[in-house]
């Protein structure tokens, strides 16, 4: 079970999205703009950010970019979510960081199947950005298996 956010100006595609979702296991709420769903974040990280594109105010590619940004965001799992159709706002919205891209209409197999492989990709496990700088840079020893802890 994964805490999903869904950031979505159409609340009929929220609100559905938020169903099959829910029916899969998962935690799930959605907002109707992005800085509700920054507001959101701030006070309890989800797991995965499922995000439109296409929002009043600030936009998802604007937000998708402030959360690179941020070093408690910057490695937050994203798909996009979107009625834009186009390489070239798949390509905008890959290059800004997200993970994936689903166009609308979408189906609750579509759905499901792009979220269990994000999720899968990432592990779930969240580093601090300092930790992480510190871990890349030679600092810290990698996490080991915990069977090879006792070896």
């Amino acid at each position: 079970m994964a805490r999903i956010m869904i950031a979505d100006d159409d609340e009929l595609v929220a609100e559905l999205a938020s169903d099959l979702l829910i029916d899969a296991g998962h935690a799930c709420g959605w907002v109707t703009n992005g800085e509700d769903a920054w507001a959101l974040m701030e006070q309890r990280r989800p797991d995965l950010l499922l995000l439109d594109q296409d929002m009043p105010g600030i936009s998802g590619v604007s937000l998708l970019r402030r959360m690179r940004g941020s070093a408690r965001f910057y490695d937050l799992p994203v798909i996009m979510f979107t009625a834009m159709s186009g390489a070239e706002d798949e390509n905008r919205a890959i290059y800004a960081g997200a993970q994936d891209y689903i166009r609308k209409p979408f189906t609750g197999a579509i759905l499901t199947d792009r979220i269990d492989r994000v999720l899968a990709k990432t592990g779930g496990r969240h580093l601090d950005l300092k930790t992480r700088v510190a871990r890349d840079a030679g600092f810290l020893e990698p996490a080991r298996p915990l069977e090879q802890r006792w070896v």
